[in-house]
């Protein structure tokens, strides 16, 4: 499989490094970039590496991947406009919609959504997938073969839904640093040095979502277990009540997926 990468970042070369771990010859994916930085570093990969798009061979891949920064998309794929014939065009772009790509392409329809995570650095991303109507079979497999070299993904019927999939998990992962730095700074707090407080946060916080991996019973069951009567947790978990916690995590992701929307609705402006 053939591969052009619109945008060299780091989103970018966590997809390269699976891909070439899964065993995709380098020599096999391309990388277009106008930052010098992003060349190098996709030549110290072992890809061909172009500062512009009229000097890749476009029609010679099967995929091409679109990443670059949202607001520089439409410029960026000008050139492609009417050139395309078959090729897989795959978007991890947040917030600029299948139609407004298809339209920036001359009507060409074979565009598949992705919106992956950070995590996909360390080949532990999870991606939501939306496919236009007219998207080619073959398509959908290069995405999933894309997508599951940084992790895992799912499918969604409505591109709608990757607005909630960037609140949740696009997202995510800084609403989990978030409270990794509370959870350190109360530790900092009780006495704790600051690398004890950064050994027992980040331990406990991945041994906890291990434990909750492993079981077949709710997060909420594990809570339960952990908290006894008029215990410590119970005390903990008052406190947390008391301050609308729970709301406010759900009330934030519903405005995180509000202003998705939203940036969907200005891109489709342009």
């Amino acid at each position: 499989m053939k591969t052009l990468f619109l945008g060299g970042g780091n989103m970018a070369t966590a997809m390269i490094s699976g891909l070439t771990a899964s065993g995709v010859p380098s020599a096999q994916i391309h990388v277009v970039d106008v930052s010098g930085e992003a060349l190098s570093k996709a030549r110290a990969l072992g890809c061909r590496a172009y500062p512009m798009l009229q000097h890749a061979p476009v029609d010679a891949v099967d995929v091409i991947v679109l990443a670059t920064k949202p607001q520089t998309l439409q410029e960026a794929v000008a050139s492609m406009a009417g050139n395309l014939s078959g090729q897989t065009v795959l978007s991890i772009c947040a917030g600029v919609r299948v139609a407004e790509i298809a339209r920036w392409l001359g009507g060409y329809e074979n565009i598949v959504r992705a919106m992956p995570n950070t995590p996909a650095l360390i080949g532990q991303g999870i991606a939501g997938l939306y496919a236009a109507p007219k998207v080619l079979s073959m398509a959908r497999g290069h995405a999933e073969t894309l997508m599951r070299a940084t992790g895992t993904f799912a499918w969604f019927d409505a591109e709608k839904m990757l607005d909630a999939v960037t609140a949740v998990s696009g997202s995510g992962p800084a609403y989990v640093f978030y409270f990794i730095e509370a959870l350190m700074q109360s530790a900092v707090d009780l006495g704790f040095t600051s690398e004890q407080a950064r050994a027992f946060a980040y331990a406990t916080f991945s041994g906890a979502v291990e434990l909750a991996k492993r079981s077949d019973e709710p997060a909420a069951v594990l809570r339960e277990r952990v908290t006894s009567k008029g215990g410590t947790t119970a005390a903990a978990l008052a406190s947390m009540d008391a301050a609308h916690v729970k709301a406010a995590i759900v009330a934030a992701v519903k405005a995180a997926d509000a202003r998705a929307a939203e940036l969907g609705d200005q891109m489709a402006q342009g």
